[in-house]
């Protein structure tokens, strides 16, 4: 380094906050034109200090402890309680295993792609999503307060799915297991089942009026529901000490949170592989029905299912990314998690459906028995010839394959008379093709199916201890996603803000632990994120492809890994991936169109579930939803636009500064993006006075490229950025 240059970086050292206008004051009267200069920094003098200058800025910021951390963290985020309840329930409805190869498909084109793009800008620039929307276009900053905004949206009843797991969880320690019978009723003259659990099932009855003493419509408020109130508080409580300290807090805890769902579901699989009907199961999973496979539907739904498996949009993806070294490999990190996440999905599909299989198995020796029963009775009352029933068949004793041959000689030699006689054929497929998903899976198929387990307890404990994991790796993202870009863009204490969104959501969070609460997370969800979200992802793959330059980001890219990303990227990012989002936009617009709002209501006198529309004030709310989580895209263009906020009129009392000066100059984002400095051969430029590795740009000098890794040269220097926050750069 030359000695001028060793003067400057001794004088560079000491942190100040200093006026911009006191700054100025001191500068020569006769220097107005290196005022208004553009900086211009000396490129073989920034190459030699370029790797001691950006360990610097890294150390600013907190890091991942190991590579293995930060994976996990990604890891758990993306997989979450959409890949035990939501896959298996797409998987069986849209073809078997059919539905895998347009999924693998889609995965290719729509979710590797995109979920590189985020762990790319995350990691390049070193923000959160506000900050990395900023510096990529000040114009297009509102994508980062709109994923902050969907995010809170989604924690709001996230959360709430946690607290019903908690619930289940404490409730599990019991022999034999609550929900295992209906409850009896006693009055004054006689004992008689519980009648609402009598028309329903025992499981079904513990989760509609056990757990949630559910109301029969939105509108119908039922007050709190206390026991649900305080599992709720309980999982905000353990959301916000495990975030307090951000990812030194979150991430140690990763190494349970994440791995712990995999030896659950893994112990599940052993022990229904060694049930009876297990295997039924599997085979009426992955049997493919390719038929179905060519119906546009099915591919919607899988490219959403992609889409959201991800956590594409939320920001949660940008915020764990920020926290790399800049020369991570986040191409192989975005590949390793994406398939990672497709075999959880595949594994939790093999578990849900053995386990289902298994159920199934259970149930229909019950219908076999019941109906043998019926039989029996009508051979009895001679409704029935003994001489059509062969003489091997035991009826008191009847296997699965007698009873279906039983069955269909009556059904052909009773043609007329058959329909009376009520008879069931007790076919194991017409169990599994009850399709159930969501709650409905968790809460009442899959419990129902536990009960049947040898050491019940001991399996619902784990399989609801496995469920309070997923959504808390979920919830540390979707949080994350929030926290990250406040804290980067408005400088406020880290565990300050995060009590403050853990107080508030908890307090908001309170209409879905009401009777009727169970409705509203169902509006929620239906409403407050699908459309938002694509939309949120549309904008980042524009503002990356063509606000910045896809071929400025490819540049930066190979900078950044070492190597040059292949051009597979290039085309899908450019084309395939924008018109794939579009078209996902598109078709879900119009299915919701198509789909009547509404919401499927608990009937208690009649113990089944009616499907309701929602009533005016609720379709506002649900048009409300979508409004909030888009309004602030506009808002921001429209502000940056018009100047309604100038950033640049000199009005700004001071700035923060790091071992630089700090400089009152016009800087023009639209033409240069996001470049703050650019590079310049000493003997191009004369000197200023303070050092020989600076210089002025004279009118006419030619723009350079930003210096290497995109990192902003050897002095830090922070330009006062017309439309950008000091903040954000």
């Amino acid at each position: 380094m030359p000695k001028n240059s060793k003067v400057v970086k001794r004088e560079l050292d000491d942190e100040v906050i200093e006026s911009v206008k006191d700054l100025l004051s001191n500068e020569d009267s006769a220097d107005d034109a290196f005022k208004k200069s553009e900086l211009i920094v000396d490129v073989q003098e920034e190459k030699d200090t370029d790797a001691e200058e950006a360990s610097e800025i890294e150390d600013e910021r907190p890091a991942w402890n190991s590579k293995l951390q930060y994976i996990l963290a990604q890891v758990g985020f993306s997989v979450g309680l959409g890949n035990v309840w939501r896959f298996p329930y797409l998987c069986q409805k849209n073809g078997g295993g059919a539905y895998l190869l347009p999924y693998l498909i889609l995965l290719l084109v729509i979710g590797i792609p995109l979920f590189f793009l985020e762990l790319s800008v995350g990691q390049r620039i070193r923000r959160g999503s506000i900050g990395v929307w900023n510096y990529i276009s000040p114009k297009l900053g509102g994508i980062g307060f709109a994923s902050c905004v969907v995010c809170y949206f989604v924690a709001l009843y996230y959360n709430v799915i946690i607290g019903w797991s908690l619930f289940y969880f404490s409730q599990s320690f019991q022999q034999p297991l609550p929900w295992d019978q209906c409850p009896l009723v006693k009055n004054a003259s006689h004992t008689f089942v519980e009648p609402e659990c009598e028309k329903s099932s025992a499981t079904t009855y513990y989760w509609y009026r056990e757990a949630l003493n559910i109301s029969s419509s939105i509108s119908e408020s039922g007050g709190l529901n206390w026991k649900m109130t305080i599992c709720l508080l309980a999982a905000w409580v353990m959301v916000c000490l495990a975030m307090i300290k951000g990812i030194q807090s979150s991430g140690k805890i990763m190494y349970f949170s994440s791995l712990f769902p995999y030896v659950v579901l893994i112990c599940f699989l052993i022990r229904a592989l060694l049930l009876n009907g297990s295997i039924d199961g599997i085979r009426h999973m992955f049997t493919p029905k390719l038929e179905i496979m060519l119906e546009p539907k099915v591919w919607r739904e899988a490219a959403a299912q992609v889409f959201f498996a991800l956590g594409l949009g939320f920001g949660g993806v940008i915020a764990f990314s920020s926290y790399n070294k800049r020369d991570n490999n986040c191409h192989f990190d975005a590949v390793l998690v994406s398939f990672i996440n497709f075999f959880t999905s595949v594994l939790a599909t093999l578990v849900v459906f053995a386990v289902l299989g298994f159920k199934a198995n259970v149930v229909n020796e019950k219908c076999i028995a019941q109906n043998s029963e019926m039989i029996v009775k009508f051979l009895k009352m001679g409704n029935i010839s003994e001489d059509i029933i062969p003489h091997h068949i035991n009826l008191s004793a009847v296997t699965a394959e007698d009873y279906h041959l039983v069955y269909d000689i009556i059904q052909k030699v009773t043609e007329e008379e058959f329909p009376a006689l009520r008879l069931n054929s007790c076919q194991i497929e017409d169990e599994l093709n009850q399709a159930v998903q969501g709650t409905g899976l968790a809460f009442i198929a899959f419990t129902e199916a536990m009960t049947h387990f040898p050491a019940s307890p001991f399996w619902s404990v784990m399989f609801f201890l496995m469920l309070v994991n997923l959504g808390l790796g979920s919830m540390f993202g979707t949080i994350e996603g929030i926290i990250t870009p406040i804290v980067d863009t408005f400088k406020v204490r880290k565990e300050i803000l995060t009590v403050i969104c853990c107080l508030l959501a908890f307090c908001i969070g309170l209409i879905f632990v009401q009777r009727s609460g169970n409705y509203f997370v169902t509006m929620f969800d239906d409403y407050s994120a699908t459309l938002p979200l694509l939309i949120v992802v549309i904008l980042e793959n524009i503002a990356v492809s063509f606000v910045y330059g896809i071929d400025k980001f490819m540049e930066d890219l190979k900078d950044m890994l070492g190597f040059a990303p292949s051009k597979y990227y290039y085309y899908m990012w450019k084309y395939i991936s924008p018109l794939m989002l579009v078209s996902l936009l598109i078709a879900s617009i119009v299915n919701m169109g198509l789909s009547p709002p509404g919401y499927n209501a608990w009937i208690e006198d009649k113990a089944s579930e009616e499907f309701l529309s929602y009533p005016m004030w609720g379709m506002a709310v649900c048009i409300s939803l979508i409004i909030l989580a888009i309004l602030p895209v506009p808002v921001v263009f429209i502000v940056r636009r018009c100047n309604l906020i100038d950033d640049s009129s000199g009005n700004l009392a001071s700035v923060t500064y790091k071992r630089g000066r700090a400089l009152k100059e016009p800087v023009n984002l639209e033409g240069d993006d996001a470049s703050l400095i650019h590079g310049k051969i000493p003997s191009e430029m004369s000197s200023p006075n303070f050092g020989k590795n600076i210089y002025r740009k004279q009118s006419g000098s030619p723009t350079l490229d930003t210096a290497p890794n995109g990192r902003y040269g050897i002095g830090y220097l922070m330009a006062d950025m017309p439309d950008m926050p000091e903040s954000d750069l």
